[in-house]
């Protein structure tokens, strides 16, 4: 892709309360390419999986640093990059599968799921011992403008 028409980066601990920033910072960026409230939807959703991703199994014992890029690109396309310098992931295609979780009983394994099914792409690259990059893209249909 082109250089960003638009972008913000973010950075900030992996405190549990930080999902809710991030995701009213996603859609608070998404809001100038004005998306339906589903598609804001879609994307706030796929946010906050992505975020608590980085939470619960890249810092499962420690506060870490997450990084937010999001970018505006040609064609209406929004691109959320959300990246921590946690402990990685062993198997991506594992983690990939419905129902998969290392985060304990009381997770449900959908994270990766949901933010595929909520975007049009999804791409994740990891290195054990030194975190995840979860690249996802939505384009926001463009709308006539109301006379």
């Amino acid at each position: 892709m082109k250089r960003a028409r638009n972008q913000a980066d973010l950075q900030f601990p992996s405190h549990s309360a930080n999902e809710g920033f991030a995701r009213a910072a996603a859609a608070c960026f998404a809001a100038q390419l004005d998306p339906t409230l589903e598609e804001l939807g879609d994307i706030k959703t796929a946010v906050s999986e992505a975020v608590t991703n980085c939470i619960v199994h890249a810092y499962p014992d420690t506060i870490g640093s997450i990084a937010l890029k999001l970018r505006h690109h040609d064609g209406n396309v929004l691109e959320i990059v959300v990246r921590d310098w946690g402990c990685g992931i062993e198997n991506i295609e594992q983690a990939r599968e419905p129902l998969f979780t290392t985060g304990g009983a009381d997770r449900s394994g959908m994270g990766f799921t949901i933010m595929e099914s909520f975007m049009d792409s999804l791409r994740i690259r990891s290195v054990p011992g030194r975190g995840t990059t979860v690249t996802m893209k939505k384009k926001i249909a463009q709308r006539a403008a109301v006379r």
